[in-house]
């Protein structure tokens, strides 16, 4: 019986998308395209029902390309199959675990994986002392939600600190202070994990005065031979956010890597053209043998 394989996405035409559904279709699977906006979801006390477009919902796996702004929304899908017995190749606990750089970062340090010292603040009067913890000036602010560099600053002094974190807690937002990584300012290293391995990876860096090297704020990004012990952490920050398929972002410290982050539906265009890898083809071929 072949293989009956949605990935779940609002972007038909988005890059990461296309490859998938293209390598997909090259290797005889049925698949479509699920705009997550038309599942509809039914608990009753006999049953669970997931309905797509009207239909009932009958695929075998499931890759998930959930955007930020409807995480809430695609996790409860994926939770509703998964209850379902649907196999997807993020968990929805994984996915949640990713979003919120807090929750991520403090699963990580749990599990001994290096990375940048953080403070959580909700109140103008811990900025001094989150400074201090950190390691002082300049500092990285960012909110615990974001994605491809939104929601993130570098500050360099005591005052633009105080006034950024005053701002952002008056609109809602959850702050966190971050050391700055010196040795690394401008540049880090995607490594695309699928399933225990790393399939491919970039260097991206800013351009001009951005210290954000995010490819889609206009980064540039190149080939890099990543050290095995940049590999483990990828690997290992994957696996314990619960992960098969996942961008880590790791900074290159002065004693190692150290994981910045790590995205639960990472892009593909910048990582596939700057290795030469097929990463859409990886991703497929481990749906099928899983």
């Amino acid at each position: 019986m072949s293989l009956r394989l949605a990935i779940v996405s609002r972007g038909p035409r988005l890059y990461s998308t296309k490859r998938i559904l293209q390598e997909a279709r090259a290797r005889g699977i049925d698949v479509e395209v699920c705009d997550p906006m038309k599942f509809t979801l039914t608990v009753s006390n006999q049953s669970m029902e997931v309905l797509y477009k009207g239909s009932r919902f009958e695929f075998d796996a499931v890759i998930p390309r959930i955007g930020h702004s409807i995480t809430k929304h695609g996790v409860s899908i994926l939770n509703h199959l998964e209850h379902l017995g649907v196999w997807t190749a993020n968990s929805s606990q994984g996915i949640l675990h990713s979003r919120d750089k807090l929750q991520a970062s403090q699963i990580m340090a749990r599990n001994r994986i290096p990375v940048p010292t953080t403070v959580y603040v909700r109140d103008i009067f811990d900025v001094e002392h989150a400074i201090e913890q950190v390691g002082g000036l300049p500092v990285v602010i960012k909110v615990t939600q974001g994605t491809q560099g939104e929601g993130v600053f570098l500050r360099h002094t005591h005052y633009e600190a105080r006034s950024l974190v005053q701002g952002l807690l008056v609109t809602g937002r959850s702050v966190l202070i971050q050391q700055y990584i010196a040795e690394s300012h401008g540049r880090d290293i995607r490594a695309f994990v699928v399933g225990d391995k790393v399939v491919a990876c970039m260097r991206r860096r800013a351009r001009g005065r951005e210290f954000r090297s995010n490819f889609h704020l206009n980064g540039t990004v190149e080939r890099v031979d990543l050290p095995s012990e940049y590999e483990e952490a990828a690997c290992r920050a994957a696996r314990v956010l619960g992960l098969n398929i996942a961008g880590v972002d790791l900074l290159e410290g002065r004693d190692g890597p150290l994981v910045l982050e790590v995205n639960s539906s990472p892009g593909l265009e910048g990582i596939e053209k700057a290795s030469g890898v097929n990463v859409a083809g990886a991703i497929v071929d481990y749906v099928m043998e899983d």
